[in-house]
């Protein structure tokens, strides 16, 4: 069994939500009907849901169908659900290379992120006239572990990539304009896609703007973020801080 993306409709969208639902399973479900009623209830009616199902194996990951089956029952779901060639980063642009939208946000859909941050991050944007508006987490539910690494890292993005006077490279939901999201070159397959979206963004003089969020506890499975990912993202700053000497 497998699953392809569903295509992209001709008609005109305002808003394009990218959900990185990676072994969500079941309360993929939970959080795409959580955004509807939102939208529903902030009158966001112009928009469309891309759910990210993408795979290693079949045999215990019930998300493929998960996200098929939203898409079936709703006309403003589409869905990606192939086999994983890559880590988040992967999966983000194989989300990302469906959407349409003047306006495209992607949020993770494990349920840290509160959706109604997709609301605030989408109404600055347009309010701000700005290229890209993302969060930075002023409370998080994380381990104290993750805390203190989170931490270290930004410090060392901000000293190695100065001028962006960013609190928090990681934190999602982001939004970017169509046309902004058109300039950026984004190659990176694993986690490192955020920081990458922000060294692009300051080579080419975005207009970003930051709005804090509450990040809650992870329920029901352990952080994708090991000893391993840490050292991508240390190798990562040095390659791409590299790069920019010969930008």
């Amino acid at each position: 069994m497998g699953y392809e993306a569903t295509i992209s409709t001709s008609t005109p969208v305002e808003l394009s939500v990218v959900i990185l639902c990676y072994r969500a399973r079941e309360s993929t479900r939970q959080f795409a009907e959580r955004i509807r009623a939102l939208f529903n209830q902030e009158e966001i009616f112009n928009y469309e849901l891309i759910l990210v199902g993408n795979y290693c194996s079949l045999d215990n990951d019930t998300t493929p169908r998960v996200v098929k089956e939203l898409a079936e029952k709703y006309d403003n779901i589409r869905y990606v659900a192939l086999k994983k060639q890559g880590m988040m980063g992967w999966d983000m642009k194989s989300g990302l290379s469906q959407a349409g939208g003047k306006y495209i946000a992607v949020i993770d859909g494990d349920g840290q992120m509160p959706v109604e941050d997709l609301v605030r991050v989408y109404r600055a944007i347009v309010s701000a006239q700005a290229d890209l508006v993302k969060t930075y987490r002023l409370k998080r539910g994380d381990s104290l572990w993750r805390k203190i690494i989170s931490w270290l890292y930004n410090i060392f993005f901000s000293i190695l990539f100065p001028g962006l006077a960013l609190k928090d490279i990681n934190s999602k939901p982001k939004i970017f304009t169509n046309s902004a999201y058109n300039k950026l070159k984004l190659l990176s397959d694993d986690w490192f896609i955020d920081a990458e979206i922000m060294i692009q963004a300051r080579r080419l003089k975005f207009k970003v703007v930051e709005i804090p969020t509450v990040f809650l506890g992870l329920v029901g499975r352990r952080s994708f973020v090991g000893l391993k990912t840490i050292f991508e993202f240390i190798k990562n700053l040095l390659v791409y801080r590299l790069k920019e000497f010969f930008k």
